[in-house]
């Protein structure tokens, strides 16, 4: 047998290792009951490559006992006519496994989005998806204003992207929002195309919501720092986050904003669970975060070093910087917090080897499992740094 390959199983038992650590770790955290839902999860195959599966989504939702997920289509290679034949694929899903997937409807505003609703929520879908980075249409574009007066009058919620590729769209939601009284809307990724002007908008608005499906944990905690806790919903981005990752983000930022365990719980849970089940909104509390970050400099450094790397590792490049080997390196000053230094080290060693491995490997389905357990790794480094407190 190959010694690379030896060595690239190794790395991959070693990595399953520490996401099991990271796990027990979350778990022990966790308040005592937490009703757990995710609000962001998608089912199908990707134009990107990306591919998930009912099974596994399934799999990790029992692994914690999840009550259940919002789940869509990805922007599949036969989403056109109307995405029809990837929502009756997520409308299957969801009638084979009960009520534990709440399925959404994606739509595309130059395919007969109203009539795909239609259709779809009469077919037993629970809510509308819009991507307006995906599918290339402006949150100002007047073909909306009938997704949106839809969405009240069916008493469904939508959820919008509302990450990375976007210009500023707080505006134009804030009109529609305040165009289609008592719309509820999920605004994915924290938000974080627009945060000021989002935060800025909604903050203390009932029915909208921001999930927690992002990378960086300074983002998700200077979300915490604008809107209230009440507003902001647990998320992964099933298939491109996962479990326990998503997490060990969501509840490490909530315990450093100084969040109180009925505001956890909401987060974790219970307020997507209301969305799910027609509730209404929770009563709104004051924000809840700190003005300033306050980290080990050592910490501080090694979150650096982390955001040289990994654009690297996300393109599946040599990382030609150094940054990963920087951050092992600052992990081993004298610190005053051995035991984080210890899991980042060990997290970070690890997704090195395996990054190693990444130009050795032919088979794409392998080059991507090896990417996603070192992207994974190097995640639970960067949580780790940015919310240790000094």
């Amino acid at each position: 047998m190959p010694r690379t390959y030896n060595r690239t199983v190794e790395a991959l038992d070693n990595a399953q290792a520490i996401f099991e650590s990271c796990d027990a770790l979350v778990r022990a955290d966790l308040p005592s009951d937490a009703v757990l839902f995710d609000a962001h999860t998608h089912l199908g195959d990707d134009i990107d490559g990306m591919a998930s599966r009912s099974d596994e989504l399934l799999a990790m939702l029992e692994s914690h006992r999840f009550a259940g997920a919002f789940t869509f289509c990805l922007d599949e290679p036969d989403r056109s006519p109307a995405f029809s034949a990837a929502n009756d694929r997520t409308l299957a899903y969801a009638r084979e496994v009960g009520d534990v997937l709440v399925p959404f409807a994606r739509l595309d505003l130059e395919d007969g989005p109203i009539e795909e609703a239609i259709r779809c929520l009469d077919l037993g879908a629970r809510g509308i998806k819009l991507h307006p980075r995906a599918q290339k249409f402006s949150v100002g574009d007047e073909r909306l204003a009938p997704v949106f007066e839809l969405a009240v009058a069916r008493d469904v919620p939508i959820l919008i992207h509302g990450g990375r590729g976007l210009p500023p769209i707080a505006d134009h939601l804030a009109s529609l929002v305040e165009r289609f009284a008592g719309v509820q809307v999920v605004i994915a990724h924290a938000g974080i195309a627009d945060m000021a002007g989002l935060a800025g908008h909604f903050h203390g608005v009932p029915g909208v919501y921001f999930d927690t499906s992002v990378f960086s944990a300074v983002d998700l905690l200077d979300l915490f720092r604008q809107v209230a806790p009440e507003q902001i919903v647990f998320a992964t981005d099933y298939p491109y986050g996962r479990l326990p990752n998503a997490l060990l983000l969501a509840l490490r930022v909530a315990r450093l904003a100084g969040l109180d365990e009925t505001q956890i719980r909401g987060v974790l849970g219970e307020t997507a669970a209301g969305i799910a089940s027609g509730a209404p909104p929770p009563r709104l509390t004051a924000p809840r975060g700190p003005q300033a970050l306050v980290q080990p400099l050592t910490f501080a450094r090694i979150h650096q070093y982390i955001a040289m790397a990994t654009p690297l590792l996300w393109l599946r490049q040599p990382d030609a910087i150094g940054g990963l080997g920087l951050a092992v390196n600052a992990a081993l000053e004298d610190n005053g917090h051995l035991e984080e230094a210890a899991w980042m080290r060990d997290a970070l060693v690890t997704a090195g080897e395996l990054w190693q491995q990444l130009t050795t490997v032919e088979d794409d389905r392998d080059r991507r499992r090896i990417a996603r357990a070192a992207i994974g790794l190097v995640h639970v480094a960067d949580v780790l740094a940015v919310t240790t407190r000094a």
